[in-house]
């Protein structure tokens, strides 16, 4: 009930519900907060800590699945190419470290779920790099540096002001935009649009319903390849590494674009969504047919243990647009230059 509630909440925002409307006396509660949070930072009441390295924060203004966490391992894999010793560090959504090992929780594919959260155990593994989480952003920096990271990517940090930042890009999806405009709980803005106005960049992915604004780039998430989720054997896009249609279950914040996605491919499939971050159970993934079953990644830290056989991973990568790769190499030039000059 909860989540079917939810889901109906996220589409009236973004198709601008009619209902909505009668939170607006909310909304203005809401801004009024994330106004005076902000200013508190920027007034020195409260900390902000700056690392010796450079800090590029990759986050969003909107709530729903834009196609960050993509692009966060994209950029990871960017830097290590280029030299850099990138540390990616996050919050952990859904993970009680506390339970475990405590803070800060270095993540790795192995790292119990309940511990770190599905998405900074699918970057780890996509990504190979260190991987810290903590809900103390700026004790988890420290920790990644103490490690010889020379770079740090703040994963969803966009409105974690304890951390410093030299670099902002926030990711927004392309179709939907920023829906009503409005800000929580009477749309899906976590902060107003004016916000956009101090970020670097801003990432669209897909076609965008909207006029972009200066320093806007395009990318999109190409399908790369299928992994077998018991056994992590990676298959070929084509020929299918399976027969007929499938059930598709997709627990993230844009269920749609995944059932999209899939439909490009030319695979049969079912859908089942459930909301984002959903703790799956055995009888989420129970059909009454022996049809193969697949999912995405992050779905996939959850369902390792649960699926049943003959259950596939649709591996996707976050593909920039070059001039936005242009961009960002020189912005790394002058932030390198600045750090080794002192700043």
């Amino acid at each position: 009930m909860k989540e079917a509630l939810a889901r109906q909440w996220l589409k009236a925002a973004y198709e601008d519900g009619a209902w909505l409307r009668a939170l607006r006396p909310l909304e203005a509660i809401y801004r009024c907060g994330v106004q005076r949070r902000a200013e508190a930072y920027r007034a020195g009441r409260r900390p902000t800590w700056r690392a010796e390295v450079p800090v590029i924060v990759v986050g969003n203004v909107t709530l729903g699945g834009t196609g960050k966490s993509p692009l966060v391992a994209w950029l990871a894999r960017h830097l290590a190419a280029r030299g850099w010793r990138p540390g990616i560090v996050s919050r952990g959504y859904g993970g009680k470290a506390a339970q475990g090992a405590g803070y800060p929780l270095r993540v790795t594919p192995q790292t119990p779920l309940a511990h770190s959260g599905d998405e900074p155990r699918m970057l780890a593994r996509q990504t190979g790099l260190p991987v810290m989480v903590d809900p103390d952003r700026p004790r988890g920096a420290r920790a990644l540096l103490a490690e010889g990271c020379d770079i740090l990517i703040s994963d969803d940090g966009l409105q974690h002001l304890a951390l410093g930042r030299d670099l902002e890009l926030v990711v927004v999806d392309g179709p939907r935009g920023f829906g009503n405009a409005r800000c929580l709980p009477a749309g899906p803005l976590r902060e107003p649009l004016s916000r956009l106005d101090g970020v670097d960049a801003l990432l669209i992915n897909g076609e965008p319903a909207f006029t972009p604004p200066d320093r806007a780039w395009g990318f999109r998430l190409a399908p790369v390849r299928w992994r077998e989720l018991r056994s992590g054997t990676a298959q070929a896009l084509v020929p299918l590494p399976f027969d007929g249609p499938v059930h598709a279950v997709a627990g993230i914040g844009n269920p749609v674009r995944f059932f999209a996605t899939l439909a490009e491919l030319g695979v049969e499939a079912v859908p089942h969504a459930f909301a984002d971050h959903h703790p799956f159970t055995p009888g989420d993934l129970a059909f009454s047919d022996a049809r193969p079953l697949v999912m995405t990644a992050k779905d996939a830290e959850k369902c390792q243990a649960i699926a049943p056989e003959n259950s596939w991973v649709l591996e996707v990568e976050a593909v920039p647009e070059p001039g936005f790769i242009d961009w960002l190499e020189a912005r790394l030039v002058a932030l390198n230059d600045s750090f080794h000059r002192g700043r």
